[in-house]
């Protein structure tokens, strides 16, 4: 049975040809990539708010301490907020100076979540262009072959040719289909974990907490001045 699986399978690179070699590696990098990613946004636990949310609440009722011990800083969102708090309440710093840090680590977050999602983007939109290459080149050579047989044309040996060259358009929208929707589905956590951290940190900036300590540290750095 194994054996019988593993022959079929050879044909089938055999018949398809180079340009089908091209897509099973493409579809190999592919796959390594989505489960590569799968694997950090889990490990990460990226989309997660519960730590955050009970933070926050910790935070409008003035349990700094509390809010500190519940946030959990190797996920991106509670990092950001872990900082955020922090920043405010040693108040060294101008409010605007602690948003611009805050949004230079969003932004480096976000592009580790990004990371490797381009090649997917790539395999999606060459995949099905080399599948139709591999169409055309079959075409010319199956038209080559009636050409050389003459007045002795064997339909079949056409109609062979012509399955043989549409195969490589098929095994390219096989793989194409799902790694552009496993890449738009990946693309719209990493727009979910942004919106997320841009609310959460827009959250305590707007407390009467933040706006308290943002007044004393104003106060200080003026005298200090």
């Amino acid at each position: 049975m194994e054996d019988s699986i593993q022959q079929k399978i050879i044909d089938f690179l055999l018949v398809g040809g180079p340009v089908v070699w091209i897509l099973m590696g493409f579809s190999v990098v592919a796959l390594t990539i989505v489960l590569l990613k799968l694997w950090q946004f889990s490990s990460l636990r990226a989309e997660s708010l519960k730590t955050t949310n009970l933070a926050l609440a910790q935070w409008r009722q003035n349990n700094l301490d509390a809010a500190f011990e519940v946030l959990q800083p190797k996920r991106p969102i509670d990092a950001l907020v872990a900082y955020t708090m922090h920043s405010l309440v040693a108040g060294k710093v101008t409010a605007e100076l602690i948003r611009e840090e805050v949004e230079r680590r969003a932004m480096s977050q976000l592009n580790q979540l990004r990371s490797f999602l381009r090649p997917l983007e790539i395999i999606a939109t060459l995949s099905p262009l080399l599948g139709l290459l591999g169409t055309v080149l079959g075409m010319i050579t199956a038209f080559q072959q009636m050409e050389g047989a003459g007045n002795q044309v064997d339909p079949s040996v056409l109609s062979g040719g012509i399955w043989q060259a549409l195969l490589t358009t098929a095994v390219g929208l096989a793989v194409a289909i799902p790694v552009v929707t496993l890449q738009s589905w990946l693309e719209r956590k990493v727009e979910r974990i942004a919106h997320n951290m841009n609310d959460a940190v827009t959250q305590i900036f707007t407390s009467d907490k933040a706006k308290e300590l943002v007044e004393e540290a104003e106060k200080e750095i003026l005298h200090a001045a």
